[in-house]
Parts: structure tokens; sequence; C-alpha cells
């Protein structure tokens, strides 16, 4: 069951952000996700099939902190697994609430797996109510398991600039708290230049647009908490 309390957030993307930056320079899309008065309930389908996935997790920056589904309850695939030796590529973003933020980019071709979490804060295995108090520093985060040879990081990119508000500090349309705060995490060096070099760009339309500056966090890929089953898909 999937309930909680982030607020619905809108907002307005040039059209020149989308896919490629620049394919259009005019116009305003707009960019619609989270709850309906932050009260969703949404049953799971392999909510009855958990099971202790730790051993995935030695010597990762994955760690269990709850007990989640065996398999995500929209694709149908593994929600933890030795992605690496199969090829898969792993992204961390922070954009806001992370339930309509996680539906975002499992509907991209070539995510294989999405997941919802808690990174960049100070305690180890933190509770949705302990990040919700804003005192552990982790961001509402979202784990995306992809193929690479399908979707490319640039892509994952471009949806995750589009889909929030990446000016707002600490906020995201009615949610407001660290825990809501833009970031994107980075896992090697050319992971990291193609973030800052993207950001660049999204950030000199968005001024252009009249928008502030872009105050999105961009750091080294920390340790992803996956949250609650019931924050799951």
């Amino acid at each position: 069951m999937r309930i909680g309390h982030c607020r619905r957030m809108a907002f307005l993307a040039p059209n020149a952000v989308h896919t490629q930056f620049g394919k259009s320079t005019h116009g305003l899309a707009q960019k619609r996700f989270g709850g309906k008065n932050c009260v969703l309930m949404r049953q799971n389908p392999y909510g009855i099939f958990f099971r202790n996935l730790a051993d995935f997790a030695k010597g990762s920056t994955v760690k269990m902190s709850m007990q989640v589904a065996e398999k995500h309850a929209v694709l149908g695939n593994p929600m933890e697994a030795d992605f690496a030796s199969q090829g898969l590529a792993t992204a961390l973003v922070g954009l806001g609430c992370f339930w309509g933020a996680e539906r975002k980019f499992w509907e991209m071709k070539g995510v294989y797996s999405t997941a919802v979490g808690y990174s960049g804060g100070s305690n180890a295995q933190p509770s949705y109510k302990e990040v919700c108090s804003g005192m552990t520093g982790h961001a509402e985060v979202v784990r995306i398991i992809y193929d690479p040879q399908i979707v490319s990081f640039s892509e994952i990119l471009d949806t995750f600039w589009e889909s929030h508000d990446p000016t707002t500090l600490n906020r995201q349309g009615n949610d407001v708290g660290s825990q809501y705060r833009s970031v994107v995490y980075y896992s090697t060096p050319e992971e990291k230049a193609a973030i800052e070099d993207s950001r660049d760009r999204f950030s000199e339309v968005l001024q252009a647009n009249g928008y502030g500056p872009v105050v999105t966090e961009v750091s080294e890929m920390p340790t992803f908490y996956f949250a609650e089953d019931y924050h799951q898909q």
C-alpha cells in the first residue's frame, strides 16, 4: 500500500531543454508530477513477496534499510541484483518528492528498474519519518537501473532537468525541506563532466526564460538506502 504526504508539484520548463537542449527554443512545456494533495494509495501486487536482499548489497553502495518487494511493481524486473554483471548502469537523482519522480524514469525506454530511497545524509538506514524531520540530511532520491545500449546517461539527465525546478533551494512546489533538494550523483569522472555540461546548458535556457540560477547539488554517489516498500512504485 502506498501512502504518504508529498504534494502536487508543477514546473514550467522551457521547451528548449527537451531531449537535446535546443531543438525548440520557443514556448513553455508544463511538467507535472506528484500526488493529489499528498494522499496516494496504490496496492503493490508484489507486496506479499518480501525477501532479505542484504547479500546483494555487500560491498556496494546499496543498503537494505527496509524490506522491499522482490520485483518492480510496474516493470516486473528485480528490485535488486548484480546489475553491473548484466551490463546495466545506475543513476541516482533527487528532484523533490520521489513518488511522481520515479514514474518519470520507469516510463523511459531502456530503464530496467527503479526504486526510491534516501541518500546523502549523516546516519545509516534512515526511516521516512526521520528523513522528513530534516535532521538526517538525506534527500529523497530515485535510483535508476538502465541499459546504456538503449538509453544514455545524457537522456537520463534530460529527464531529470525537465521534470523539476532546479532553481529552488530545498524546495519543490509546496514541498519544503532539505529532503526535497535538487541533487544528482555521479560515480565516474565522465558522469560528473556530463552532469556539469548539461547543468550549464540547461541553466542558460532557464535564465533566458526568467528563472534564477540552478542550485542543484552535484556530488559523488553515496550510499543508497531503500525507502519503505509502501513508497515504491
